[in-house]
């Protein structure tokens, strides 16, 4: 189990790697391929041996997040709820590389926006996409916390180099930086009622580029995806 909780780090780590690199490619103004997991993955499977790298992260996520289930019952009722969440992600990703693999997967910018459509239909939906807008900047804001305070070297066994912190440390103000910009794609899209101006996180990304500096902002971003992917090997 415990090995396979590795190959699970690795698969996150290719799969920020990744990212990173989509994400970089919209700074340049090229369109690229869609800079979100899904998008990712699909990038890995236009690789000659993609299927087979799909196969070897695929078994990644689910033994992960097989992991994240023994942490539930293993850990004390308050903190129960870290590793129950963490455990949904990586099922969220098997399934998305699954979707890869069989050729079934569908732009999450566009799904996003009718899951939002949908929600705002039904009475108080439109202060529930309000609110879970502010739970995902929430989440954002936690995660560049978590990196200034160096909270993440509580998850880990032994405290690592300092070069792994401080790449850590990037990788997780990036990775906050891009929940916040997903989450206020809800807010507005709450504000203005319109679905559509929700997006995942590739909308989330691209939206960095209409702020002031938002290029160097979005390279910068990608600067600290590839960190936390450099981390996730570490781990």
């Amino acid at each position: 189990l415990e090995a396979g909780a590795r190959l699970g780090y690795a698969a996150s780590g290719v799969l920020h790697l990744v990212l990173a690199w989509l994400t970089l490619q919209l700074t340049f103004g090229g369109n690229g391929g869609q800079a979100d997991q899904s998008g990712a993955l699909r990038e890995l499977a236009l690789n000659p041996v993609g299927a087979v790298l799909l196969w070897v992260l695929l078994a990644g996520f689910v033994l992960l997040g097989l992991w994240q289930v023994t942490e539930v019952f293993a850990r004390p009722a308050k903190q129960k709820l870290k590793p129950a969440a963490k455990a949904v992600v990586y099922v969220v990703l098997a399934v998305t590389t699954v979707s890869v693999l069989y050729g079934t997967s569908t732009n999450s910018n566009q799904q996003t926006a009718n899951i939002t459509a949908t929600a705002m239909s039904y009475p108080a939906g439109i202060w529930a996409v309000g609110v879970v807008g502010i739970v995902v900047i929430g989440v954002g804001v936690f995660h560049v916390v978590k990196a200034v305070r160096k909270g993440f070297l509580k998850d880990l066994a032994e405290r690592p180099p300092r070069w792994v912190v401080r790449i850590a440390q990037a990788g997780y103000v990036a990775k906050g930086v891009a929940l916040g910009a997903v989450g206020a794609l809800f807010v507005i899209a709450a504000i203005t009622h319109d679905p559509k101006k929700a997006g995942g996180l590739d909308a989330g990304l691209r939206s960095l580029l209409a702020v002031p500096a938002g290029v160097v902002i979005l390279a910068a971003v990608a600067v600290g995806l590839a960190c936390y992917g450099v981390y996730s090997f570490a781990r």
